[in-house]
């Protein structure tokens, strides 16, 4: 189908339909929580009327005639001449989905939708033009309408649940093409006569965005600003060039002065020299002027385009309240579903990665957390359930909170669960306080739920919402208290494309920390360190914090920290886990532009991405979380020992090192202890990203690694192993709980050396597979 601008007319049909879909969908669910308020009628009414004429521009007559008895069943209520029933709304919920259909649909889809839809429309249609129960069936004559087969709609077999939502308010947006101009929002009713558009196929798919019309407009200006200053720039270079010349004179005057020794020559020589100094000083502001001028524009421009990629957050929220209310519907529950924060502006590739993990948390508060009424009412509850959905930028960051006021979260049952799946021993379970139990929900496949329904409790969706956040540079964490509710905040960065750092020199590199995964940046007195155990710490608003060595974390040669009384110290992590990261020193604050690690690089530890300073040299912005999983192993384990990387190596005493990766801290220290007593040096990981990385830092003569691990399990890591040739030949040991044959299989499928089960511990099977495959230490 032609367009405008190079814009197909189709997908500004579909534009159009999108947009006026969710302003019906919004109104619907308004008018639903309230049928006393006549509000919503007139904009579900231009909505309904706008679809309608844009479906006649581009000849699809059975949307015509669904928006068309779509509007007259909106125009009788708005009368008085009909009550809008919960019935009446349901109808008009389903055509809004029909009619959003279209909207993921290509043009030459297009008839056989039409064909395989037409049942269901004329029976739609039918139903809208009957009168609602309870209503006088006295009503104005409508324009004729369409239908084959028609049949009436199903009545619900429950009452529809109280609702009630907050909706998103329009914005002024345009799409950035001629075209958007070109088709009106409430398009003319042409007669039946008007020709179909011919269809042309495109030749290429064009790619656009919307765009905030406020911004654009100031993009527009300061591109103007910007392309005046840049006219100021012959007059500048000129400028030189006349005062260079002059500069020349000036000194061939003095050379004759100097050769004649006549004081008028020198005097003429002195007054040039004058002028052109006023001259400097002159053109040395115009200078000042325009490259301030010109910083000035470039950043506010910059800063522009930075903006035109926001959205409002409400954009990815539009069918939050339409799913929230067919759930309470489905589940027999009562619900107010409240949305704050919708015109938070949120990075547009963000926003488009939301929606799933969302999704996911709200469907698990609607199916575990919010209770039915008659439950409610035993807890001392009204009927009605708040759930809430906020945004908010806070401390550089998005934080999107999703609370529900249910019965929260039991920590017992999930100390049950890990203890029965052998995630952590009993011993240890019992030792685990509320945050770090909660922190197995995230895991694959966990769930605490007694029964799988069609919304929840396969232990999928949270596992989804942990690692998108992950994905994008953030973190999750759950808060619930038992009997008042729970509570998933999820902290995003507000763009991905530029980031506020800090820069600091490790081994006389620099380096990159993203300021929103900083806790705190110190500069303290080299005498506040101290050792304990072993352990390198300071004390930090009266708490004791860890620190490790950034260059021995690195695995960078050289020592260059400042040998003045002060060192520099990053803290990183929260306020119950912190740790601190010794560096060389600080070099200040940037705006980053974020640029990925060439895909053919492989994941480098410890590295996020990677950017340009101001002198155009590249900078890694190091990645924190992958940092934290080191540093909190290093002090809990007894891995600092304050010294470089090389003196760790195995081959400096003649000893054997083995790294041991496992989840459980009581089964890493049980075979750090034995490994130990045998005379090897033993080092630990947490997970299996953890070993690939100090695998890839350090040297080691073998691998001990457990199967079920977080980020990375113990098959994964073996096979990374092998499809490296460095690795080709380490000696690989698994021992796992899982002792079925078809395991054991996968482990030596996967490349391992050994399988053993953590009843080898018991016996010498474990110390005969270590020995056989290493041999004894030399100590």
């Amino acid at each position: 189908m032609s367009g405008f601008g190079g814009l197909d007319l189709f997908d500004l049909f579909k534009s159009e339909v999108e947009t006026h879909g969710a302003a019906m969908n919004a109104g619907l669910l308004q008018l639903e929580a309230n049928i006393a308020d006549p509000a919503p009628i007139a904009g579900l009414m231009r909505a309904a009327h706008s679809i309608k004429g844009a479906a006649r521009v581009v000849g699809i007559d059975v949307v015509v005639s669904l928006a068309h008895e779509m509007e007259d069943a909106m125009v009788r209520v708005q009368k008085g001449q009909e009550i809008c029933t919960p019935l009446r709304v349901d109808q008009l919920l389903q055509g809004t989905d029909l009619l959003t259909q279209l909207t993921s649909m290509k043009e030459a889809d297009l008839s056989a939708w039409s064909s395989e839809k037409a049942a269901d429309i004329n029976a739609l249609i039918t139903a809208l033009a009957a009168p609602a129960l309870g209503t006088p069936a006295v009503r104005e004559p409508a324009a004729p309408t369409t239908a084959v087969d028609a049949q009436a709609l199903p009545t619900p077999a429950a009452p529809t649940p109280v609702v009630e939502t907050s909706p998103v308010p329009a914005r002024k947006e345009v799409t950035p093409s001629p075209a958007a101009a070109q088709v009106p929002a409430v398009a003319p009713e042409p007669s039946a006569a008007t020709p179909r558009v011919a269809t042309t196929p495109a030749t290429a798919e064009i790619r656009t965005v919307r765009v905030n019309a406020d911004n654009l407009d100031r993009m527009m200006r300061l591109a103007g600003e910007s392309m005046v200053e840049g006219r100021r720039y012959p007059q500048v270079q000129k400028g030189v060039r006349e005062l260079v010349s002059r500069l020349r004179n000036a000194r061939e005057s003095v050379d004759v002065a100097r050769r004649r020794r006549q004081p008028t020559d020198l005097e003429d020589a002195q007054h040039q020299l004058q002028e052109l100094e006023q001259a400097l000083a002159r053109h040395t502001s115009l200078l000042e002027s325009t490259f301030r001028r010109t910083e000035e524009v470039g950043t506010r421009l910059y800063h522009e385009v930075i903006g035109s990629r926001m959205r409002p957050f409400g954009d990815a929220t539009a069918g939050f309240p339409r799913m929230v209310r067919d759930l309470a519907k489905r589940l027999d529950k009562q619900v107010r579903f409240d949305i704050e924060g919708v015109h938070t502006p949120v990075d547009r590739d963000i926003l488009s990665r939301l929606d799933a993990p969302l999704n996911h948390i709200l469907r698990n508060a609607m199916d575990h957390g919010v209770e039915t009424p008659d439950r409610r009412r035993a807890n001392g509850k009204s009927d009605t359930a708040l759930l809430r959905l906020e945004a908010r930028h806070h401390a550089g960051m998005l934080e999107i909170r999703v609370r529900d006021d249910g019965n929260g979260i039991d920590p017992e049952r999930i100390r049950t669960k890990v203890v029965e799946r052998r995630l952590q021993s009993e011993a240890v379970a019992k030792g685990l306080g509320k945050a770090e139990l909660l922190e197995f929900l995230f895991l694959p496949g966990f769930s605490t739920a007694s029964a799988v329904t069609e919304v929840s409790g396969r232990g999928v969706g949270l596992d989804v919402v942990h690692q998108t956040m992950r994905d994008l540079g953030g973190s999750v964490r759950i808060e619930s208290e038992a009997g008042r509710g729970t509570t998933f905040v999820m902290s995003l960065p507000i763009t991905l494309s530029v980031i506020r750092a800090a820069l600091v020199r490790v081994s006389g590199e620099t380096m990159a920390f993203p300021l929103a995964r900083i806790e705190r940046i110190v500069r303290t007195q080299r005498d506040t360190l101290r050792r304990t155990e072993g352990k390198l710490q300071f004390d930090l608003d009266g708490q004791a914090i860890g620190v490790l060595r950034a260059s021995e974390l690195l695995a960078l040669e050289g020592d260059h920290v400042n040998r003045d009384d002060h060192v520099s110290l990053l803290v990183i992590g929260n306020e119950q886990d912190r740790c601190g990261l010794l560096v060389d020193g600080f070099l200040g604050e940037r705006d980053l532009v974020v640029r990925p690690i060439d895909e053919r690089l492989g994941r480098v530890p410890h590295v996020a991405a990677a950017a340009i300073d101001d002198d155009g040299l590249p900078l890694l912005v190091m990645d924190v979380e992958d940092m934290l999983v080191s540093i909190r192993r290093g002090l809990s384990e007894g891995a600092i020992r304050g010294v470089s990387p090389a003196a760790l190596t195995a081959g400096a005493r003649g000893r054997k090192r083995i790294l041991v990766a496992d989840d459980s801290i009581t089964v890493r220290e049980v075979e750090r202890q034995m490994l130990s007593r045998l005379g090897h040096d033993v080092e630990v990981a947490v997970d299996g990203m953890d070993a690939w990385n100090q695998l890839r830092a350090g040297q080691f003569d073998m691998l001990v690694t457990d199967v079920d691990m977080p980020r990375m399990n113990g098959i994964e890591l073996v096979r990374m192993l092998r499809s490296e040739p460095r690795f080709a030949s380490l000696p690989v040991a698994i021992v796992s709980y899982k002792d079925r044959a078809e395991d054991r299989a996968a482990g030596m499928e996967a490349g391992a050396n050994a399988y053993l089960t953590k009843g080898s511990f018991q016996d010498q099977t474990f110390i005969n597979t270590v020995n056989d495959l290493i041999g004894d230490s030399v100590s």
